[in-house]
């Protein structure tokens, strides 16, 4: 079985990591000049981020090895326990909101979806698509991702129904596969228009 590659998200995650530390060593290694300080509620707002950026740090970190463990496990057809690799992300402690963080939970909810639908755990995995878009809840990729799983989820009810002889069940797990990937489609379409670059004016 082969090795799945990394998810947009997990790639994110390793470069943030680098990012944010690179940031931290420079803050740190460079002394403040008296007339650069920062007074009142920009020191005030200095103070807070550095305790932030460190629980971030730890967090993404934290995130890569559970997508490390899970890759292990998953590698060698762990379903189960690649599944319990990653929920370690979602379930321990948080870094307080924000875009990175829900992201990375984003991605981790979309990956337990798709370990739980492959071993026929159809509702918790709806459940975890759920959990996901309560964190992506903007145009971006991170939501057009949770309802592709969305799709892949129901697509493997459709056939696990099939297979029970429970044809109209099937029916109604293929009609919501089709409505998940076309929604998919769709944000995915936005995202991508979103980033194109504007057309150049016209010439008088």
């Amino acid at each position: 079985m082969t090795r799945p590659a990394p998810s947009f998200a997990r790639a994110l995650a390793a470069a943030l990591v680098v990012a944010t530390l690179a940031a931290g060593c420079a803050d740190q290694g460079t002394p403040s000049r008296p007339d650069r300080a920062p007074s009142g509620a920009a020191a005030s707002a200095s103070a807070k981020r550095r305790p932030v950026d460190s629980q971030l740090v730890a967090f993404l970190s934290k995130a890569r090895a559970a997508h490390h463990s899970g890759d292990l496990a998953e590698s060698q057809g762990e379903l189960e326990l690649a599944t319990r690799h990653v929920q370690v992300i979602v379930t321990g402690p948080l870094p307080p909101p924000g875009p990175e963080s829900s992201e990375v939970l984003a991605d981790a909810y979309a990956r337990l979806a798709d370990l739980k639908s492959r071993v026929g755990k159809f509702d918790d995995a709806t459940r975890d698509v759920d959990r996901g878009l309560d964190h992506a809840k903007g145009t971006t990729h991170f939501r057009g991702h949770l309802f592709e799983v969305r799709g892949l989820v129901e697509e493997r009810r459709m056939k696990a129904l099939e297979a029970k002889g429970d044809a109209e069940g099937a029916e109604r797990a293929r009609l919501a596969a089709l409505g998940a990937f076309e929604e998919a489609i769709r944000i995915q379409d936005e995202v991508i228009k979103a980033l194109l670059p504007a057309p150049a004016p016209s010439a008088p």
